[in-house]
């Protein structure tokens, strides 16, 4: 399957909730436009007006599949051990963080996840970023092989405040490696 990535912005908010919310609905989530999935309704706002940059996979003028790059200060501590702040389990040691990750379930396995992960590691190397966490439900198993082949460890988990009190796994990249 032939597709590119580029960086997101408000013209872009139909596919990018068609995607995400095909596969909250292919796992019986919770869709909450006003809470939880606000940040997706005015990308430019949530992300690229934060210093953070949200990427779609599109093919044939589609999106298919969407990542983000959360940028921050480091996270004081041990390297992978977790640290509450601001009521929020995150990884010491990381300075950035893979938001958003997903692919419609009719793109799947064409290499759409591979491409994005690919691309937002990049970027965050590009950028001396040290180490990037994720958090991803505990029932994405194959996210989690996904995350694994780019060298994603379990550090820990948490349950997420979302409307499903989702459990999660939680992941560090070093990004230092090759």
């Amino acid at each position: 399957m032939s597709f590119h990535i580029r960086q997101a912005n408000n013209r872009d908010v139909e596919g990018v909730v068609n995607v995400i919310h095909a596969v909250f609905d292919e796992y019986s989530f919770t869709w909450e436009e006003d809470g939880y999935h606000a940040d997706l309704y005015d990308i430019e706002t949530h992300y690229t007006g934060c210093g953070d940059t949200f990427f779609v996979a599109e093919k044939d003028g589609v999106v298919i599949g969407t990542i983000a790059l959360e940028r921050f200060d480091l996270i004081p501590g041990a390297p992978g051990d977790l640290k509450v702040i601001e009521g929020y389990s995150r990884v010491q040691g990381c300075d950035c963080s893979l938001e958003r990750m997903y692919v419609h379930p009719d793109s799947r396995r064409f290499g759409a996840g591979s491409g994005l992960i690919n691309h937002v590691i990049a970027v965050a190397k590009g950028e001396n970023r040290s180490a990037m966490e994720l958090w991803s439900d505990k029932r994405f198993g194959d996210a989690h092989r996904l995350y694994g082949r780019f060298g994603a460890k379990v550090v820990g988990d948490r349950i997420l405040d979302d409307p499903d009190q989702s459990p999660e796994w939680g992941l560090m990249i070093d990004l230092r490696q090759p």
